[in-house]
């Protein structure tokens, strides 16, 4: 497996008929995990940093961690921009070193999703022409977190077609496209996410000739990723889940035990989301 860039990875991914797994953090201990399923696994992953989560993490402390366990492991660790909307800030993670950015727009009308988005490409090539760009197309939520219902911005008959896709790409210049396909970020409280258009992410794939990305990941049916994935989708997002594991597993260490030392209460967290990130790292990778 040959995949000291993340371009490379993606051709891999696509070779194999896999996804790479993202994953995303804001502190260590996720990051401890996720990395230890992914070399356990000898799989690719990227690892991401929302504009909220890499202001707490520290854009420079992310790419800093990344840059270390990727030399320290011999590993195809990445690590991803996840919907920037600033470009000052997407130039601070560049600088920082990281492999892709996620410029977020979709809210937009095409038309200034399309103006915007090559604004941003514009940005990063001036930057660093190797780093990946990937563009959103289609209103999938703005948040990962646990949903009570469908968000009232939802709405099926916004979904991108394949002609608008090909045109998003062709205009924008983008490596990467993450269309909306009956995904949306977060997860039911008590019942199933939505099903995923299968049928449209086979034409969009076809349509957009970029690799084509999965948000809003948590809570889909693995039934529905591996038909995802068998369609050509070629990264899948997951962060509800993580953080909903990192909750579960310090609510248990904290009724076990008195303990009030935080590397002694934390292993229990690392252990729930790195059960998260093995099984759908399996998922992803045909493992399962």
């Amino acid at each position: 497996m040959d995949c000291g860039t993340l371009r490379e990875a993606l051709g891999w991914a696509k070779a194999e008929r896999v996804a790479l797994g993202h994953f995303n953090i804001s502190e260590a201990t996720a990051f401890r995990a996720i990395v230890r399923a992914a070399k356990e696994l000898d799989v690719p992953v990227v690892i991401g940093t929302s504009e909220g989560e890499a202001e707490y993490v520290d854009i420079d402390v992310a790419a800093a961690m990344v840059k270390d366990m990727r030399a320290e492991l011999s590993h195809p660790i990445f690590l991803n921009a996840d919907h920037f909307k600033n470009l000052e800030k997407i130039g601070n993670a560049l600088r920082a070193g990281y492999d892709s950015v996620i410029f977020d727009s979709a809210g937009d009308p095409l038309e200034d999703n399309i103006a915007k988005t090559k604004e941003a490409v514009d940005v990063v090539r001036g930057l660093n022409r190797d780093v990946l760009v990937e563009g959103e197309l289609g209103y999938i939520g703005e948040s990962s977190r646990v949903l009570e219902g469908v968000p009232p911005e939802i709405d099926e008959s916004t979904l991108p077609t394949p002609d608008e896709v090909r045109r998003f790409v062709q205009e924008t210049g983008v490596d990467m496209v993450a269309p909306a396909v009956g995904n949306l970020h977060g997860m039911y409280r008590d019942f199933p996410n939505p099903r995923l258009k299968v049928g449209l992410i086979r034409s969009l794939v076809e349509a957009a000739e970029v690799p084509v990305v999965l948000h809003g990941g948590s809570g889909i049916s693995d039934e529905d990723l591996r038909a995802a994935i068998s369609a050509g989708v070629r990264i899948v997002h997951i962060n509800t889940e993580l953080r909903v594991a990192w909750r579960k597993g310090i609510e248990e260490a904290l009724e076990e035990n008195k303990e009030i030392t935080p590397y002694k209460l934390l292993p229990e967290v690392e252990e729930k989301i790195y059960a998260v990130v093995k099984s759908r790292l399996k998922l992803f990778n045909g493992m399962l």
